[in-house]
């Protein structure tokens, strides 16, 4: 796994050992440990645990959004606060066994269903630690993004596609709520952003997207 430091309070894991990269990205705030994404399961997240192990702070679980591939090392963190849009919580429930059946050849570690405890609908604001958590669909009608203000991060899970040729990722959504969502991050104060799979980008991506589609 390659861990890499990103300003002054972030850090990126990314999980390069199957055919596509995996990201789980962690902010060390002044009060709370935010880990977004827990990945393939307990094997999976095991260096994200080990980085947090002995901080004091209290560590704060975000999923992005449904998916296999950014949950299933949810319990990992059984005791922790985990933190979803209320129809990604729903759609864990419907899709589980589903997700499993298809894909459990990708799991690392015993996984087992942990749903989010803590679900909203619009937005969730961290006012200590600067860190605005806010529904941003798109690439799933449950995904959300998170907003470091102040490292100016943006954090916007499957919303950018997988790699810079294919970077408008497949949309579950209407083209027109997809577009508002990138519209909305343009205005937005950031000059990095972190997916869930390509690498560390420019906010000029943005543009990119759009002008793409």
């Amino acid at each position: 796994m390659k861990v890499q430091e990103i300003k002054s309070r972030g850090i990126l894991f990314t999980y390069d050992e199957l055919e596509w990269d995996l990201n789980f990205y962690l902010i060390r705030g002044r009060k709370n440990n935010y880990v977004i994404d827990t990945g393939l399961g307990p094997q999976n997240v095991y260096n994200v645990m080990e980085y947090i192990k002995n901080d004091n702070r209290k560590t704060i679980v975000v999923n992005t959004h449904y998916h296999w591939d950014h949950i299933w090392g949810n319990c990992s963190f059984e005791d922790y606060i985990i933190v979803s849009h209320t129809l990604c919580r729903e759609m864990i429930l419907s899709e589980w066994y589903g997700m499993m059946s298809r894909n459990s050849r990708y799991s690392r570690g015993i996984v087992e269903m942990c749903l989010p405890n803590l679900v909203f609908q619009n937005e969730l604001y961290f006012p200590e630690d600067k860190i605005r958590i806010f529904h941003t669909p798109g690439h799933t009608v449950d995904s959300i993004s998170i907003m470091d203000e102040e490292d100016g991060v943006l954090v916007l899970g499957d919303n950018i596609g997988d790699n810079m040729d294919e970077i408008v990722p497949s949309i579950s959504c209407e083209k027109d709520v997809y577009i508002s969502t990138m519209e909305k991050y343009e205005k937005m104060d950031f000059d990095i952003c972190i997916s869930g799979h390509n690498k560390m980008l420019q906010k000029g991506v943005i543009r990119k997207i759009l002008d793409t589609i």
